[in-house]
């Protein structure tokens, strides 16, 4: 099966298919490009291989039938804290559950793991990763001021708890005091 760019003809009629893998050597070309198309100050090639032997990290991929790499996941887990490097797809394989996929992996794995939440930055301005992330439970819980370059902008820290000492939070997702 040939894959097709998105479009709402193609997404209707069949969904994208896909294996979550974890990331090989063969596959950081093709991460190393997703990273291009969407961060300002990518992760390099060298810095994925590096994380191939760093046993606190994980990046999982979503492969297409073809062998293209849809989109991609990493998480870091120190001391029983998660924190989501990245979650990215491309673009022409967007809205169609990947990152949602993606995301889901690395909470089931959270609550397995007795962790004691997963956090994050998102821009501002990123309110599509935001509405993700909330729909998956995570709540603003901060903001890093002019956190982000090129454009400069502020981060919105989200965090979501595990566990017993899960905070209150209000509809925005605000934790509240």
């Amino acid at each position: 099966m040939n894959f097709v760019p998105y479009n709402a003809t193609v997404a209707k009629r069949e969904p994208v298919k896909y294996t979550l893998v974890p990331l090989n050597a063969d596959l950081i070309p093709q991460v190393a490009e997703i990273e291009r198309q969407n961060f300002s100050h990518p992760w390099t090639e060298a810095m994925l291989t590096s994380q191939l032997d760093n046993m606190l990290a994980s990046i999982i991929c979503a492969l297409g039938e073809n062998g293209v790499v849809l989109g991609y996941a990493g998480v870091t887990v120190v001391a029983g804290e998660g924190y989501i490097d990245n979650i990215a797809v491309r673009q022409e394989y967007r809205k169609q559950g990947i990152a949602s996929e993606l995301l889901g992996v690395f909470l089931r794995f959270a609550k397995a793991q007795n962790l004691h939440f997963l956090t994050l930055e998102v821009r501002v301005s990123n309110t599509a990763a935001k509405q993700l992330y909330m729909k998956h439970g995570f709540a603003q819980v901060g903001r890093r001021k002019n956190y982000y370059d090129d454009p400069k902008e502020d981060a919105i820290l989200m965090t979501r708890y595990f566990g017993e000492n899960i905070p209150e939070f209000d509809q925005e997702g605000g934790i509240v005091q």
